[in-house]
C-alpha cells in the first residue's frame, strides 16, 4: 500500500472517490434499516386487517382472497412482470448483468416499489407470503439506486451488500445477513467487498434495533435436552422435513413450467391460474381457521415459546397455501412461511415420536426442540443453503443448546434436497429473469 513518506497516511484515504463510495454505502445501509422497519409495520397491519375481515365476515374474506389473487397476479404480469415472486431470484439475476438498464428492470425503483406494495396487498388478501424476500430486493434496490445516481461504475458489490443488509434488518440477524450473502447470493465470495457487506449489515441491524429494540424474531427459547436425544431428533427431522422442503421446491418449479406451457395460446390462463391458486388458499384458510393465511410468524412463535405442538394439519396445509401463493405470480417471499411450515411439520414428527416407547414420552423441551430442528431442516431443504438456515434459526431463537443438532439437521436436509433437485430453488427461479 502506497503511503505518504512522513505522515504514513494511505493515499487512497485522501481520494474523493474513496470517501464518496463509503458515504454512499453507509447512507444506503441506514436507509435499508428504516425501509425494512416501515415494511414490517405495514405487513403486520395488513395481516391484522385481513384477520379482522376473516373473523367478522368469513364469506367476504373468502371472496377477497380469490379475487385479490387475480388482481395482484394480472396487474403484476401486465405492468411489472419482474416483480412476481420472492425478490431474491431477481437480485441473483441482476448481479449477472453488467447492463444497468437490464439490472434496473429487475431491482430498480419502480419494480421494487410495486413489489413492496403488492406484497402488502397480498397479505391484505390472506396470501401465504412473507416480507423477507422482498426486503432483500428492497435493500439491493436502495444500494443500486444510490450507486447509479451518484456515479459508481460497478455497483455489484453494493447490490450484494444491500441484499445482506435487507436480511439483517428484516430478521434482526446480522450474522445470517453475512452468511446469506456468502452462501446464497454470491457463487464466488468476493473478499474485497467483505468489509462493505459487514458494515452494511451492522448499520441496517443497528437502525432496526434502535427503532424496534433488540428483539428475537421467534423469541428466546432456552431448551434443556440431552445431546444424544437431540441428535436423534435432528436425524429424524432432517429426513422428513428435508423431503418436505425438496417436494415444495419441485412442485413450485413444476407449477411454473406448467403455467408457461398452458399459457401458450390460452388467453384465459393468466386469469384462471391465479384464481385457482386463490381458491386453494381460501379453502385452506377455512379448513385451518385462518392459520394458512399470512406469514405464519405468530403461530410458529407461539408454538416455540409455549412448547405446545400445532394442529397436525397445519404443516401440510400451510405448505399447500404457500405453494399456491408463490405459484400464482403474486409478489411475496418464502422465508417466514417456510419457517412456519417447518414448525408445523415438526409438530407432526413429534406426534409420531411420542408413540415410540424407547423415548419414554416427550417433554415440552423435547417438543420445542423437534419443532425448531424441523423448522431449520425444512428451510435448509427449500433454499439448499444449510449454513444460512443454521445461522438464521439460531440467531432468531437463541437456541444455543442445539447448535450441533441444528447444524446436523440443516446439512442433512440440504443434502437430501440437493440429491432430489438439480439446482437450488432461488437460482432456478432466477433463470426466469
Amino acid at each position: 500500500m502506497t503511503r505518504f513518506p512522513r505522515s504514513g497516511i494511505p493515499r487512497h484515504w485522501l481520494a474523493v472517490a474513496y470517501w464518496r463510495r463509503k458515504t454512499i454505502f453507509l447512507l444506503g445501509a441506514a436507509l435499508i434499516g428504516i425501509a425494512a422497519i416501515g415494511f414490517a409495520l405495514g405487513a403486520d397491519e395488513a395481516q391484522h386487517a385481513f384477520a379482522w375481515l376473516r373473523d367478522t365476515y368469513p364469506l367476504a374474506a373468502f371472496i377477497v382472497t380469490c379475487l385479490g389473487f387475480v388482481v395482484a397476479a394480472v396487474t403484476t404480469a401486465h405492468w411489472f412482470p419482474a416483480a412476481r415472486g420472492s425478490g431474491i431470484p431477481q437480485v441473483i439475476a441482476a448481479r449477472r448483468y453488467e447492463d444497468p438498464i437490464i439490472r434496473g428492470g429487475l431491482i430498480g425503483g419502480g419494480v421494487t416499489l410495486w413489489k413492496v406494495l403488492l406484497t402488502l396487498f397480498a397479505l391484505l388478501c390472506g396470501a401465504s407470503v412473507g416480507r423477507e424476500g422482498p426486503t432483500v430486493q428492497l435493500g439491493a434496490c436502495i444500494m443500486f439506486l444510490l450507486g447509479t445516481r451518484l456515479g459508481l461504475r460497478k455497483p455489484q458489490g453494493l447490490v450484494l451488500a444491500g441484499a445482506a443488509a435487507g436480511i439483517a434488518a428484516a430478521f434482526n440477524t446480522p450474522l445470517a445477513g453475512i452468511m446469506f450473502a456468502i452462501e446464497e447470493m454470491a457463487k464466488n465470495y468476493e473478499k474485497r467487498i467483505s468489509g462493505l457487506i459487514i458494515a452494511a449489515v451492522v448499520i441496517a441491524g443497528a437502525v432496526s434495533i434502535a427503532f424496534l429494540g433488540n428483539y428475537k424474531y421467534f423469541g428466546s427459547n432456552p431448551i434443556e435436552i440431552g445431546f444424544s436425544r437431540a441428535m436423534i431428533f435432528a436425524t429424524v427431522c432432517s429426513v422428513i422435513a428435508g423431503l418436505g422442503g425438496s417436494l415444495f421446491s419441485f412442485l413450485l418449479l413444476a407449477a411454473g413450467r406448467l403455467y408457461r406451457r398452458l399459457s401458450a395460446g390460452a388467453n384465459w390462463m393468466p386469469y384462471a391460474f391465479p384464481a385457482a391458486c386463490g381458491l386453494a388458499v381460501a379453502i385452506a384458510s377455512l379448513l385451518t381457521h385462518g392459520y394458512a393465511n399470512g406469514t405464519g410468524y405468530e403461530q410458529a412463535k407461539l408454538a416455540l415459546e409455549s412448547g405446545q405442538t400445532m394442529p397436525l394439519w397445519y404443516g401440510p396445509l400451510k405448505l399447500l397455501a404457500t405453494l399456491a401463493s408463490s405459484a400464482s405470480g403474486l409478489p411475496g417471499g418464502l422465508f417466514s412461511p417456510s419457517l412456519s411450515v417447518g414448525t408445523g411439520l415438526g409438530s407432526l414428527i413429534a406426534a409420531a415420536l411420542a408413540h415410540i416407547p424407547a423415548l419414554g414420552g416427550l417433554s415440552p423441551d423435547d417438543l420445542r426442540a423437534i419443532m425448531l430442528l424441523a423448522m431449520a431442516a425444512y428451510f435448509a431443504a427449500v433454499v439448499q443453503s444449510p449454513l444460512t438456515a443454521f445461522v438464521i434459526v439460531n440467531e432468531m431463537t437463541v437456541s444455543n443448546a442445539l447448535l450441533v443438532p441444528l447444524l446436523t439437521a440443516t446439512f442433512l436436509a440440504a443434502g437430501i434436497s440437493a440429491m432430489l433437485t438439480r439446482e437450488p430453488l432461488y437460482h432456478a427461479l432466477s433463470r426466469q429473469f
